[in-house]
């Protein structure tokens, strides 16, 4: 690992903090899709989950660490024996394990969640790094809920897990309620008069429930933080985390205010951001700094003409250094198999997680019915291929018809197991028809609780993709589909309809939503 003093590291929780975002759960193939991807990026540290709050999450941790080598792997654990020693056998595998241990701070948590005394806190907080640092070297430590405890009992509980081996200490500010000025003196305070202070890293942990947990992690590093925390996309808890795009290429772009730098190949910023959005189905804003779609764009003509006259006129940094590539007309039904691998590197996709052969043929398909073939298409294919598994029920047919005074009508043949059925009915809508009719056929009714259709590029002939969140007996199930000339109802409904066919042997994208999932910081 990097240990250069102007280096900023990056720790990235979009697997732990930015899946308790709403809808944005992921099965373990995904996760080690995304935790692969963010190796590439370079981050320092992935938070890959919270292994005792599910068996599911703990598979995914223990994956994940086993799936990458070069970043710490980390799980999230209370200051409980039962959480430590769950979170590390997660992480055994791991080339550079770690555990990162937290427990509430501010009186308000004392008092109303924890029923603990400032003292018993401090006791759980040294016994828990204790604890950790006698299996592994790497032991980060939260205060959960800081930017509203009291500093000086702050100073305290910090000074103590220092003593007690921790090498990373976390400020969280858990409810966004910070702001820079606040927040940055903060850091700067308990760097300089916390005993030990100046001899471990300093971490910013940051909320957007205001709008400034990118502004108040910059404030953090300009005041002596060294590791800041974040997400792909900004995903996470209610109004998400600090965004993991936008902290790297602010430090990037005004070097000569941070004087500072990160590990992250920022090229891999974008592909990393559109992997996540195809696996989630969250769908990036179109003004979303650094990676939304109008991010590079010009309307105005005053700004067309001085681009076109010099790009730094109106653009602080290009769109190729973050991974978006100005020529993205480069592929036809004509190209070949060496053509499509070799443009899939250029992309920063690993080629040996792809089924190439049914890429290659999905490539071709669409090819063949599309005028263009853009660069989005691409990663929306291999990304696809790269995260599904075995379908239980398979899409043969489906047809959806609606008109001024009639009901809406759906008739849908599945292949489910093997066996071809068919049935037709209808609805409240051409959606409701199609939905009614899988019912019947597949026997699961599930609650549909967000469903959402996009054009992946521009033009009549674009690639829709579509996702849906369902529920299930409890378990929220996420799935997504891209297809050229489709009804969205298809994609949404038939791919990988889950919970009971879980049971049943097939591939769902499943989490369960039971045990103390999330928590922390």
């Amino acid at each position: 690992m990097n240990h250069d003093p102007n280096a900023v590291w990056i720790f990235d929780t979009t697997l732990r903090d930015g899946e308790q975002s709403p809808g944005a759960t992921m099965n373990v193939e995904e996760k080690v899709v995304i935790a692969r991807q963010l190796e590439k990026l370079g981050v320092d540290v992935i938070e890959a989950g919270f292994a005792v709050s599910s068996p599911g999450d703990f598979d995914s941790v223990a994956r994940v660490a086993e799936a990458v080598s070069e970043p710490i792997v980390l799980s999230l654990s209370r200051t409980r024996e039962g959480d430590i020693t769950k979170a590390l056998e997660s992480v055994a595998k791991a080339a550079h394990p770690g555990i990162h241990v937290f427990i509430a701070t501010s009186d308000l948590h004392l008092e109303r969640k924890l029923g603990m005394s400032r003292q018993e806190v401090i006791d759980a907080a040294c016994w828990a790094v204790e604890f950790a640092r006698k299996h592994v070297d790497y032991v980060e430590f939260s205060a959960e809920d800081a930017s509203r405890s009291d500093r000086d009992y702050l100073k305290q509980v910090f000074a103590a897990v220092i003593g007690c081996g921790a090498a990373t200490l976390n400020v969280p500010d858990t409810t966004g309620y910070a702001v820079p000025q606040e927040f940055g003196a903060l850091f700067a305070d308990l760097i300089a008069t916390t005993p030990g202070g100046k001899d471990v890293r300093w971490s910013a942990h940051c909320h957007n429930d205001l709008g400034m947990a990118v502004a108040n992690s910059l404030a953090a590093v300009k005041n002596g933080a060294r590791q800041i925390e974040c997400t792909i996309n900004g995903i996470g808890e209610r109004a998400g985390n600090t965004s993991m795009e936008e902290v790297v290429m602010a430090i990037e772009t005004r070097r000569d205010f941070f004087d500072l730098h990160t590990n992250v190949v920022t090229e891999q910023i974008y592909p990393a951001s559109r992997l996540l959005s195809q696996v989630t189905g969250l769908v990036v804003p179109a003004n979303k700094p650094i990676v939304g779609a109008n991010a590079f764009a010009h309307e105005a003509g005053i700004h067309q003409d001085g681009v076109l006259k010099d790009k730094q006129t109106y653009e602080i940094m290009r769109p190729e250094s973050v991974g978006i590539q100005s020529n993205k007309l480069v592929l036809g039904k004509h190209s070949g198999r060496h053509a499509f691998a070799e443009r899939l590197k250029e992309l920063g996709v690993d080629l040996y997680a792809v089924d190439m052969n049914s890429a290659f043929q999905r490539f071709k398909e669409i090819a063949d019915r599309k005028k263009n073939v853009y660069d989005e298409d691409l990663l929306a294919i291999v990304t696809e291929e790269a995260v599904r598994g075995a379908d239980r029920f398979e899409l043969v047919d489906l047809a959806a018809s609606s008109s001024t005074g009639t009901k809406p009508h759906a008739r849908v043949t599945l292949r489910v197991d093997g066996t071809e059925v068919s049935a037709e009915g209808d609805g409240d809508g051409m959606v409701d028809a199609c939905y009614q009719v899988i019912q019947q056929l597949t026997g699961i009714r599930p609650k549909l609780e967000r469903y959402a259709v996009k054009a992946i590029t521009g033009g009549t002939d674009a690639l829709g993709e579509v996702s849906c969140l369902i529920n299930v007996d409890g378990v929220t199930v996420s799935g997504q589909g891209s297809r050229l000339r489709q009804c969205p109802e298809q994609a949404a409904a038939a791919r990988r309809l889950p919970a009971p066919a879980r049971r049943n042997g097939a591939v769902s994208r499943t989490l369960a939503t039971d045990a103390p999932k999330g928590g922390a910081t």
